[in-house]
C-alpha cells in the first residue's frame, strides 16, 4: 500500500511537470505532428484487422446461439452493433493499443533515461517531461477517437460480411438490426472512454519509462510493466466510467 501511494504521488508530480508551460510552442507542434504518425497512423492497420475479426466472431457466435425461432433474426445485427460500440471498439482496442503503443513509449523513454539523454535535456534547461511526454499525450488523445470510430465501422462491416457469407443471416436482416433502436449516446460514451484510455496508456507508459533505472534489461521490464499497469488502469476506469455514464 505504501509503494502504491508512492507511485501515485510520483505520477501526479510527473503529470504536473508535463503540463507546465512549454518553452517553445512551435517545437511542441512539430513533435505532436510526428507523434500523430507514430502513435496514430501506424496503429490503423492493427485496429482494422482486429476489428474485422471481432465483428465477425460476435456475429457468428450470436447467430449460432440464437436458433430459437421466437427470437427475431435481426437481433444478431443489433447485438454486433452494440457490442462493437459499447465495449470492443473502445476497451478491447484500448487494451491492444496499450500493448503496441504503451510498450513502444516506455522503451523509447526508458532508453533515453538509461543512456542519459534525459539528463542532457535537463542540463540544457529543457523541461524533459513536458518535451518528451506532452506531444505523445496530445497525439493519442486527438487520434485515438478516430481509431475507435474506424473500429466501429470496420467491426460492423466484418460482422455483416461474416453473417452473409456463411449464410447465418441475410444482408437485409443484419442491416435492419444495425439500424434498429440506435442510441447515439452510446457513441459519445465510447469516445469519452477512448479519450480517457488514451491518456492512461501514454501517461502510465511514459511514467514507467521516465523513471527507469539500470540498463537494457530494466528497459524491457519497464516496457512490460507499462503494458500491464496501463491495462489494469484501463479496466478499472472502464468500470468507473460505465457506472457513471450508463447507470440509471
Amino acid at each position: 500500500m505504501r509503494m502504491l501511494l508512492f507511485h501515485i504521488g510520483r505520477y501526479v508530480l510527473l503529470m504536473k511537470k508535463v503540463f507546465s508551460r512549454p518553452e517553445k510552442g512551435r517545437v511542441y507542434i512539430n513533435q505532436t505532428l510526428d507523434e500523430l504518425v507514430t502513435i496514430g497512423f501506424n496503429s490503423v492497420g492493427i485496429v482494422v484487422i482486429i476489428s474485422i475479426f471481432m465483428g465477425a466472431v460476435i456475429t457468428l457466435q450470436t447467430a449460432y446461439n440464437l436458433e430459437n425461432p421466437l427470437i427475431p433474426v435481426y437481433l444478431i445485427g443489433l447485438g454486433t452493433r452494440d457490442s462493437m460500440i459499447l465495449e470492443f471498439s473502445s476497451t478491447v482496442v484500448g487494451l491492444v493499443l496499450a500493448g503496441k503503443v504503451g510498450s513502444n513509449i516506455a522503451s523509447e523513454i526508458g532508453t533515453m533515461r538509461v543512456t542519459e539523454q534525459i539528463d542532457a535535456l535537463e542540463i540544457m534547461g529543457i523541461n524533459s517531461a513536458s518535451y518528451l511526454i506532452l506531444p505523445k499525450i496530445l497525439a493519442a488523445v486527438f487520434f485515438f477517437p478516430f481509431l475507435t470510430i474506424i473500429s466501429m465501422f470496420v467491426g460492423i462491416f466484418g460482422g455483416w460480411a461474416a453473417g452473409v457469407l456463411t449464410g447465418a443471416i441475410s444482408s437485409t436482416a443484419f442491416i435492419y438490426g444495425v439500424q434498429y433502436a440506435f442510441v447515439p449516446f452510446y457513441v459519445v460514451y465510447a469516445l469519452i472512454k477512448t479519450v480517457v484510455f488514451a491518456f492512461i496508456i501514454v501517461s502510465v507508459s511514459a511514467y514507467e519509462g521516465y523513471y527507469c533505472q539500470g540498463g537494457a534489461l530494466e528497459v524491457g521490464r519497464a516496457s512490460t510493466k507499462a503494458v500491464v499497469y496501463s491495462s489494469l488502469v484501463i479496466l478499472l476506469f472502464n468500470v468507473i466510467i460505465t457506472q457513471m455514464m450508463l447507470a440509471k
